[in-house]
């Protein structure tokens, strides 16, 4: 079973891990732009029951998504950055952005979304099994 550590730039909040990926997404929708700072999100959702341990001190950001979920997003008050987030709809899963793991063998997407909003430039993985969605 993999084990796996998330954590925010300054390493104060951290999350670990144990098992695969419920689904590794990238999102191009505006929020998640500006979240990041990027021109998208990626972030790999796992089951509650596979978050071993929560450390350090967060701050909560609540959005309402494009689709009316509230999104509540962890963010380490030192440093910015978000190492987690839940979103309502889906109570047994915990999303944590791929870049937290700061690990680039990290597995591809299996899901795009809002394509309607990716920068024309941004090339996505395609084959067999990789959903695109507008």
């Amino acid at each position: 079973m993999a084990e796996r550590t998330a954590s925010c730039s300054c390493g104060q909040l951290t999350v670990q891990i144990s098992g695969e990926p419920v689904r590794v997404s990238i999102c191009h929708c505006l929020a998640c732009q500006r979240r990041t700072g990027s021109v998208f999100g990626e972030q790999a959702r796992f089951r509650r029951e596979d978050i071993r341990r929560i450390s350090g001190h967060s701050t909560e950001y609540r959005r309402v998504g494009d689709e009316g979920s509230v999104i509540s997003f962890r963010f380490c008050p030192t440093c910015g950055a978000t190492v987690y987030y839940t979103i309502n709809d889906n109570p047994e899963l915990v999303a944590i952005p791929v870049g937290a793991f700061a690990d680039p063998s990290f597995q591809t997407p299996v899901r795009s979304v809002y394509e309607s909003r990716k920068h024309e430039w941004v090339v996505v993985p395609d084959g067999p099994g990789i959903e695109h969605l507008d």
